[in-house]
């Protein structure tokens, strides 16, 4: 299953010459995996934090393809590529018209705090089940 959403490329997202500045793809992926969470996984990173917990980024590879204009609108998937114990991979990809634009592969790991630290847990399995269901297919 994919997670889909659209996302507008505004004046804020581009450098003087009207394309996306690169950076600002790395503020769109985390948009976009707090937003899966909320809405997909059921558990929003406020709540994570209220229950000192979390999804850091431990990996970020990003392969960009082609530029994005201001007025653009990005339809943008999430996959699941790997499912762990502790951390989940994710394939995000940023098309416009057919053409994509950015894939970007991220690593997440689960932290929880146990024994007074925070450090790598197991997923809750809510949550192991909600990414499962996002599992790309073999």
């Amino acid at each position: 299953m994919l997670y889909h959403r659209l996302y507008p490329i505004e004046f804020n997202h581009c450098d003087p010459a009207g394309i996306v500045f690169y950076p600002r793809y790395f503020e769109m992926t985390n948009h976009v995996c707090e937003n899966f969470f909320r809405e997909a996984v059921g558990v929003s990173y406020g709540e994570m934090m209220k229950q000192q917990s979390g999804v850091p980024t431990v990996r970020l590879e990003t392969d960009f393809r082609a530029p994005s204009r201001l007025g653009d609108v990005l339809e943008v998937t999430l996959e699941v590529l790997r499912l762990g114990t502790t951390s989940v991979t994710f394939e995000i990809v940023g098309a416009c018209s057919g053409q994509v634009r950015l894939v970007v592969t991220i690593t997440l790991v689960w932290v929880a705090e146990a024994d007074g630290a925070i450090a790598p847990q197991p997923w809750p399995e809510a949550i192991k089940a909600k990414l499962h269901s996002y599992l790309r297919a073999a």
